[in-house]
């Protein structure tokens, strides 16, 4: 049975979390208008986009009119390397992030004192909307560094009044003995790392039903309601999402509720979302359509971002457990993490979800393109759990062949392998290895 949800104190969320939808969207206007000006005037790189488009801060008289305006992409913040985005002068940066820059040049975001005390505010109110509370210990197994989950999550942690052991990623062995000998309540990581540590916890003779953790908020990788049953079933506790992205700001631009699980809610005091048609239009789309995500900033000083497409997929539904806030839909994946196979676009997240439904099957799978013969292959190497037969391995995988022809509409090929066989998650993982393109490697690198 997995733990009690803890009680909410209403008096105790942030004045702008019992905002009405009308009030939000009256404060939304009021900052976005300010941060439109604000960019226009004091980055050189809005200025000329903006004028190259034809529009003014001036035309922004209704939420609306924002679609009027570009959009920015990480190819903004390469051009402008390593600091042209900025808004304030290089005295007035409290700290520096970045991209690992493995596709090319890193990308780079910047804070003010002021930013940093409202990321902290927000990660903090992520984490508590998932169900940590003030004076809970924090297992924090995300990155620390220049990637921004790690110091992001740790101050959000330490801002709601939780003691943080930030033990960062990797190094399994010692997570687990840090989970046993401090006992902590939470644990924050990927969530594919956290499977890493139950099953390196089971090796170990450890039951991970059996320790102290009872909420994991996890992000930094799209995962599946399957996946948080896998999860939750395995730790004997609550998963719950957390979303956000260096170039927006970093962890906590949405928190999911630990009483609904049905999708973050966006932070929307803070950020103003859209979801556009990524392929044809670029339209802005409405509530409830399926599209690219979107984000403006309303608040940042160092680094204000209009209209920045994130590649994420997902929807905007209205608010449940804050009414005032949109909540965003499971990611069915990213733009540029989709695979055209034989004119057919299949998302790793499909796999994931099909697969979790066949009991002799894990969360673990790696998959992989050639090209023999001038045609695309996609095969699926899929470990079947502790116990199963090869008989029962080798049906699971016809079953797993069956579901992904008639779910996805594509044809593969899988290959059911022992448990452990396949590499495992140190932080985010990678699921794709595409080799059409040269007989041996990776050309597939995360965006």
């Amino acid at each position: 049975m997995i733990a009690t949800v803890p009680d909410i104190d209403t008096a105790s969320l942030d004045l702008e979390e019992r905002m009405s939808r009308d009030e939000i969207e009256a404060l939304q206007l009021r900052r976005l208008r300010h941060t439109v000006q604000y960019a226009y005037e004091r980055v050189p790189h809005y200025t000329k986009k903006f004028d190259d488009h034809g529009v003014h801060p001036s035309d922004l008289k209704e939420l609306a009119d924002l679609g009027k305006f570009p959009f920015t992409t990480k190819e903004d913040l390469r051009q402008t390397y390593p600091a042209g985005m900025f808004a304030v002068p290089m005295n007035q940066v409290a700290r520096i992030h970045a991209s690992s820059g493995t596709t090319g040049q890193p990308t780079v975001v910047g804070y003010t004192k002021t930013d940093l005390d409202n990321w902290a505010t927000l990660a903090a109110r992520s984490l508590r909307a998932s169900g940590v509370r003030p004076g809970d210990k924090v297992h924090n197994a995300y990155g620390y560094g220049l990637f921004t989950g790690g110091l992001g999550a740790h101050y959000g942690a330490e801002k709601l009044g939780c003691t943080v052991i930030p033990i960062s990623g990797g190094q399994t062995e010692r997570q687990i003995q840090l989970i046993l000998d401090f006992r902590p309540s939470v644990i924050l990581s990927t969530p594919t790392y956290l499977l890493t540590i139950f099953d390196a916890m089971r090796a170990s003779g450890i039951d991970p039903t059996h320790t102290s953790l009872r909420h994991a908020v996890l992000g930094a990788e799209p995962w599946t309601e399957e996946m948080r049953r896998e999860i939750e079933v395995s730790g004997n506790l609550h998963a719950c999402d957390i979303y956000g992205l260096s170039e927006v700001m970093g962890p906590g631009v949405a928190g999911e509720s630990v009483e609904t699980k049905d999708g973050s809610h966006i932070w929307e005091d803070h950020f103003r979302p859209e979801i556009i048609d990524p392929v044809e239009t670029t339209r802005v789309l409405g509530d409830g359509e399926h599209g690219e995500l979107v984000f403006t900033s309303l608040t940042k000083e160092a680094l204000p971002i209009i209209r920045y497409r994130t590649h994420d997929l997902t929807r905007l539904l209205p608010g449940t457990a804050r009414p005032g806030m949109r909540r965003m839909g499971r990611i069915i994946g990213r733009s540029d993490d989709m695979i055209i196979l034989r004119g057919v676009n299949v998302f790793p997240s499909q796999i994931e979800e099909i697969a979790l439904r066949i009991p002799a099957l894990s969360p673990h799978f790696q998959l992989e393109i050639t090209r023999p013969m001038h045609m695309d292959q996609l095969a699926v190497r899929i470990e079947h759990r502790e116990g199963v037969s090869a008989d029962d391995a080798r049906s699971a995988g016809q079953e797993l062949t069956r579901l992904i022809k008639i779910h996805v509409g594509s044809t593969c090929q899988t290959d059911v392998v022992e448990p452990g066989s396949l590499a495992r998650s140190n932080g985010k993982l990678r699921r794709i290895y595409d080799l059409r393109n040269k007989e041996q490697g990776d050309l597939y690198v995360r965006r």
